[in-house]
């Protein structure tokens, strides 16, 4: 399986723009010139805000390069889906939420981390994780890392290992690895 399906896949507008998704394939995978992806992580200006207590925030990331949504589920407590969790874990991700979607202000620069969907036809980051960044030089680093990854690892076709052979001994119960 290629690693890119699975990791936080550091991405620029742009490129997250330009993701697709096959008609065959998961709904939750994309792929960013043949390599799948899943979850993304990106740093931007918040540039547009919509908060609707206890359903969701609604925001928009700038990173120069284009524009994200992005979005903050808040339904914790009436939602079927987290019903059937353990309440005490429930609480404890909505408060995370809610103190996110509080920090997540007009005019940050704000690092998001979350999956790829779609919603309406439009790709939109269902965020995970969402921190405001203190050191405007971190959006210089975050187009650094972009360009640097792209070059290295997500323009790169993925070789897999290839599976290691055991043979057995007659009459020996140990194993040599070619």
């Amino acid at each position: 399986m290629d690693p890119m399906q699975t990791s936080h896949v550091k991405l620029l507008a742009f490129d997250f723009l330009s993701l697709t998704q096959t008609p065959t394939s998961d709904p939750n995978l994309f792929f960013r010139k043949n390599r799948p992806v899943s979850r993304v992580e990106t740093l931007g200006i918040v540039v547009s805000r919509d908060l609707i207590p206890d359903k969701f925030l609604r925001f928009v990331i700038d990173d120069g390069t284009g524009c994200i949504p992005c979005i903050i589920w808040l339904n914790h407590f009436n939602s079927p889906y987290f019903a059937r969790k353990n309440p005490s874990d429930v609480r404890v991700m909505a408060d995370i939420a809610n103190n996110q979607a509080m920090q997540i202000q007009l005019g940050v620069l704000a690092r998001v981390r979350g999956k790829v969907t779609v919603f309406r036809g439009v790709l939109q980051i269902t965020v995970l994780d969402a921190v405001v960044e203190r050191d405007p030089n971190m959006e210089i680093l975050h187009w650094l890392d972009c360009v640097k990854l792209a070059r290295q690892c997500y323009n790169v076709k993925f070789k897999p290992a290839v599976a290691t052979k055991s043979v057995v001994g007659e009459g020996s119960s140990s194993s040599v690895m070619r």
